[in-house]
């Protein structure tokens, strides 16, 4: 389903989402083809959205696209404290 058609069913409100295809440009994924999963409340919206899981995403039909940027993962490199010391 294409998110124009999506934002017509379900006007001015969240809703769940999974992924069906996207490309990323530029660093930014874009979102081409959806399948709805369900309306979500704006009150459940944020912990929806935490139990997403991999392709799955939560979005507002007030969007006109469906435009993520991608973030790389950086690792974090943990200090030993003794490492340090003269």
């Amino acid at each position: 389903m294409k998110w124009s058609d999506v934002r017509k069913l379900y006007p001015n409100q969240f809703v769940k989402l999974k992924v069906l295809s996207s490309h990323i440009k530029n660093g930014q994924e874009f979102i081409e083809d959806i399948a709805v999963i369900k309306p979500v409340s704006d009150e459940t919206a944020t912990s929806e959205l935490l139990k997403s899981k991999g392709d799955e995403l939560v979005y507002h039909t007030a969007n006109k696209k469906i435009v993520l940027e991608v973030r790389q993962d950086v690792g974090l490199r943990r200090l030993d404290y003794h490492e340090n010391q003269a």
